[in-house]
């Protein structure tokens, strides 16, 4: 019987062990936890972007990595392209925008 005991106490170790290992992040990856901090933060960022009445949200992207929003796509003037860049360092939580936005 203790030895049974034994064995299923190390299996709930190691079963611990991985699913904290899983949640761990990475340099490549991020942890559950930033994964959504960052969703978090890409919404607030297209929100403040479509509250905007001259920016076309369907055409910015914005993607978000460990606070760092990157905004990709077409806009109509290099004014838009500022403001949209504006709005997202307003956000909160966000440490770097990447304007990546092209004047068409």
């Amino acid at each position: 019987m203790t030895k049974l005991y034994r064995v299923v106490k190390l299996l709930v170790c190691i079963g611990l062990i991985t699913a904290f290992m899983g949640c761990a992040s990475t340099q490549k990856r991020e942890s559950t936890g930033q994964y959504v901090d960052d969703s978090t933060i890409t919404t607030k960022v297209k929100a403040a972007i479509f509250s905007e009445p001259g920016l076309k949200t369907l055409q910015i992207t914005v993607n978000t990595y460990k606070g760092v929003v990157q905004l990709s796509g077409f806009v109509d003037s290099a004014q838009n392209a500022k403001k949209a860049g504006e709005l997202a360092r307003s956000v909160a939580g966000v440490t770097e925008v990447k304007n990546d936005l092209v004047v068409k």
